[in-house]
């Protein structure tokens, strides 16, 4: 997998359908329901009528999750923290401000 995609569009995620799942996932956070509306179409296009409900499951359950954690303040484990350390750093984690319940257990280094 191509994290790289996940910073800048329209490079390939290395996944089957990654660029219709980034559009959908995109057209989520949006107002736009045009959008949305033609990233389900191209998801079902391209893996298939189960791919829409499915995605959509699994973008659900990840936000309630997180908000979950955030709300209580829950920082990863250290290993995590450790083992996500790269990706973190790549992809700009640390900076948002929910990362503060994390950063406050464990050294940024």
């Amino acid at each position: 997998m191509n994290l790289e995609a996940l910073k800048k569009p329209g490079i390939d995620i290395g996944v089957p359908g990654g660029a219709e799942l980034l559009a959908f996932s995109e057209a989520l956070i949006s107002v736009n329901k045009d959008e949305l509306d033609q990233a389900r179409t191209s998801l079902e296009n391209v893996l298939g009528m189960d791919s829409v409900p499915a995605a959509s499951a699994i973008a659900a359950n990840f936000s309630k999750n997180d908000r979950i954690a955030n709300g209580l303040g829950i920082p990863h484990d250290s290993v995590m923290f450790k083992a996500t350390s790269g990706v973190r750093q790549h992809l700009g984690l640390d900076k948002y401000r929910s990362a503060v319940n994390t950063l406050k257990y464990f050294s940024s280094d």
